[in-house]
């Protein structure tokens, strides 16, 4: 596993002021000989104002393992620019070494031998120590988490966010933001949210029939931290009723509204605000675009698209941080705020290492209590991988093949799809697949596996509309989350090209046929929106598939050719 000496290489500081990078302190502290956790949390407290920040951690309350993406195209005015960079060039735009404890946490190469190294990631119970050294350094910090909390896993599920509610409870934030929550049912959500000891906020959280800021969701709250006050407005998902089932919460409207979020900017500013923070949920592109047409924003705390960026991104005066997924990275930023307006910051991306960092006891008990009733479901062995198993990417991930492998095999089908999410822990190879495995890439309120007959034209077209959701160059339209996963079925795609003409040479991957347009091919798939979707759960789908394998072992995916990346 990952030693001290070697963990030192991990540790992340965007040192000083405005736009500075503190790249250039890693080979000081990589000379050092040692490390200890005080090492690793240690930050040079800096202005007046921390903020902490957690975002997308799905329902992960142990530590994971979890792979970076090795694809993730950017269209437009953002191809080239971070995130869209991954592997080597990631890590030569940070200064990062091959191999590193940085490449591990950062990047894909070498995941699964890196991995053996430098073990497990995140942890409720990790993320509460590091939180409780800031608030030690700063008492008064800001704690935001940015949402898909109560999303994700076998205990979340069976709970309906219970688990994730009381053990976020004890971390004790100070505001959240909103997504995946929604899918437990506005009525759930609702009773959530009234018992809350902290700021449910949502500027673009609207009741639906008035078209009115619905009264649950405020759109922010005030805080008085350091001498300043500081504003913090919350930006729930954009898009709920199209990535997701909007029967679910009917009540509710959302969208961008940044005509809205001006307004708030501009109300919390007359009202006296220092400090102007965004808590959003619209995923880093959507983020850059806001921060260029909403004026007065100084910090955006960036969600939903799962970046980890080591260094804020500068829009205008409006500096943008992401912060990773599944528990994997904790932010800290420090201000300066004086003046009534931002004079500097520092930033600190701490990744979670679980070897490193000691869990926090009281945190630790407290999840292995909500974990109890549920041990032996989740320790059950279904089978065991000789793959990495990993889901992240704008294509399928070998997860995705897994799942899509199983609809086509289990329910007979001759193509498989499955939707394009982000979340869900990796397994490396020669690990065990338990039900729980299976469960934290599957698990969500609409989980049945349908059974239907599409005609080639038609399955075309939901290949397009989802392409469009993710490489249309417009930020705003980009309404999706990867592309949709596809098995039993090859196609070409040229992410420059117009909706309707970005697939081509659509190919039945067990005859080598081209697709038919009129002609109907059994489709199964699993998440679909329609209410009332009929078949099996999908993880007991998956389940009966892994059970007969007994070991997992599957080949390279080449059945999706991509132009224009």
């Amino acid at each position: 596993m990952i030693s001290r000496r070697d963990f030192m290489q991990v540790s992340m500081a965007a040192s000083a002021m405005v736009g500075a990078s503190g790249f250039g302190n890693w080979a000081r502290l990589a000379a050092q000989q040692s490390l200890t956790q005080d090492q690793l949390l240690q930050f040079d407290s800096f202005g007046n104002i921390s903020l902490i920040h957690v975002t997308d951690i799905h329902g992960q309350l142990k530590p994971i393992h979890f792979r970076e993406p090795s694809v993730n195209l950017g269209v437009g005015a953002n191809k080239g620019h971070v995130p869209h960079i991954t592997g080597a060039d990631f890590r030569k735009a940070y200064g990062i070494a091959n191999g590193s404890p940085s490449a591990y946490a950062l990047t894909y190469d070498d995941f699964a031998s890196l991995a053996q190294g430098y073990g497990r990631v995140g942890g409720l119970d990790r993320m509460a120590t590091i939180i409780n050294a800031i608030r030690a350094d700063r008492p008064d910090a800001l704690l935001f988490d940015g949402g898909d909390t109560w999303h994700g896993s076998y205990t979340c599920h069976h709970t309906a966010g219970q688990d994730m509610v009381n053990v976020m409870n004890a971390l004790k934030p100070d505001a959240m933001t909103f997504h995946w929550e929604f899918t437990l049912g506005s009525e759930r959500v609702n009773e959530i949210v009234e018992g809350l000891p902290f700021a449910a906020l949502g500027q673009n959280i609207f009741d639906a029939e008035w078209d009115e800021p619905a009264e649950l969701f405020k759109p922010y709250k005030f805080f008085e931290r350091g001498g300043a006050k500081v504003a913090v407005i919350g930006q729930a998902f954009p898009y709920m009723p199209i990535a997701n089932p909007g029967w679910m919460f009917p009540e509710y409207s959302f969208g961008i509204r940044d005509e809205n979020m001006q307004a708030m900017v501009d109300e919390v500013r007359a009202a006296g605000a220092d400090l102007v923070v965004v808590l959003s949920h619209n995923g880093f592109d959507v983020d850059k675009k806001m921060a260029g047409k909403v004026q007065g924003i100084d910090v955006i705390l960036s969600g939903h698209t799962h970046d980890a960026l080591p260094e804020p991104v500068l829009v205008g005066k409006t500096h943008i941080i992401a912060s990773g997924s599944n528990g994997k990275f904790v932010s800290r930023v420090d201000l300066d705020v004086r003046d009534g307006q931002l004079m500097g910051l520092r930033h600190k991306l701490i990744p979670v290492f679980s070897d490193v960092i000691a869990p926090d006891p009281a945190v630790a008990q407290l999840i292995d209590a909500e974990r109890a009733p549920y041990k032996a479901q989740l320790a059950e062995v279904i089978g065991k991988t000789d793959t990495l198993l990993y889901r992240r990417g704008n294509f399928n991930g070998t997860w995705d093949d897994l799942i899509c492998d199983a609809l086509l095999s289990e329910r007979e089908a001759d193509i498989a799809m499955s939707p394009g999410v982000r979340w869900g822990p990796s397994l490396v190879p020669g690990d065990d697949i338990t039900r729980e495995d299976i469960w934290n890439v599957t698990s969500m309120s609409y989980g049945a596996a349908y059974r239907s007959e599409m005609t080639g034209e038609f399955i075309k077209v939901i290949l397009e509309d989802v392409a469009d959701n993710i490489f249309n160059p417009d930020p705003y339209y980009q309404q999706g989350g990867d592309m949709v996963r596809i098995g039993g079925m090859g196609y070409r795609i040229d992410i420059t090209k117009p909706q309707g003409e970005r697939i081509t040479d659509m190919t039945l991957l067990k005859t080598g046929e081209a697709i038919d347009p009129a002609k109907s091919y059994v489709v199964a798939g699993w998440a679909s929106v329609n209410v009332d979707t009929e078949g099996p759960m999908i993880w007991d789908v998956v389940e009966d598939h892994i059970r007969k394998l007994g070991t997992v072992s599957l080949n390279p995916n080449t059945s999706v050719q991509v132009a224009g990346a």
